[in-house]
């Protein structure tokens, strides 16, 4: 079982959240310290909570079976192989939870926001375009999905309104690609995803200032705050 997330609370009236899901081996204090140490501040809102879990250690194949804190299992780390789907939909249950105990906290899903870097905006991208569509958005930062995602495979026959993705990439990333990306944002908009892709020159597989300054800008204009209603 994952350990309990670790939870930035809003410094006034909870109205919405974001679920930011870490890469492959971190843990959710591990990114949220990460973020704050690029930002030089955490990723704080007025009225939004922001939920990092932990994956929970399962044995990674890129690491010859190593126990990883990893949201999936991969066959390699290609955009070009079939994705491990057993453990992808496991873990896409779990995070239903999380979702769930939001809602169950009065949240309305249409204020709740999911992402992740690399591994996380992969895991992200399946938890909302297959099994929560009704969520506000999706970010993926330096992240991407293989070439024959079932993520792909759901939107073709879909015909809702789907969430807005907001995707990252750096320019020079050694590990992910910046081509799969690329891809993954074209194909995505092709199946009826309204979606942004910001380009990061000279950045490797890591986080940026600037980049999680648009990110937090992005979340702001995705959940503003809420207007209290007063009669009067």
């Amino acid at each position: 079982m994952a350990p309990s997330p670790h939870v930035a609370s809003p410094a006034g009236r909870h109205t919405a959240s974001v679920i930011f899901l870490h890469g492959s081996g971190d843990t959710g204090q591990g990114v949220r310290a990460w973020i704050k140490q690029v930002l030089s501040q955490d990723l704080a809102f007025q009225h939004i909570k922001v939920i990092y879990p932990t994956a929970p250690a399962r044995p990674y194949t890129p690491m010859k079976g190593a126990l990883s804190t990893v949201w999936f299992d991969r066959y390699k780390i290609s955009n070009d192989c079939p994705e491990h789907i057993e453990t992808i939909d496991s873990m896409c249950k779990l995070l239903t939870e999380l979702i769930n105990e939001e809602i169950k906290n009065g949240i309305q899903k249409d204020r709740i926001l999911v992402g992740g870097f690399s591994m996380g905006g992969c895991m992200a991208m399946h938890l909302a375009y297959r099994y929560h569509q009704d969520v506000a958005g999706v970010f993926a930062l330096s992240s991407f999905l293989n070439k024959t995602s079932l993520v792909y495979q759901a939107l073709r026959t879909n015909d809702s309104i789907l969430p807005e993705l907001f995707q990252c990439h750096g320019t020079i990333d050694e590990l992910v690609l910046y081509s799969w990306g690329e891809e993954t944002n074209k194909t995505l908009k092709s199946l009826g995803v309204t979606a942004s892709f910001l380009s990061f020159p000279n950045l490797y597989h890591e986080l940026k200032k600037d980049e999680l300054e648009e990110l937090r800008t992005w979340i702001f204009k995705k959940l503003p705050e809420e207007m209290i209603k007063t009669n009067k």
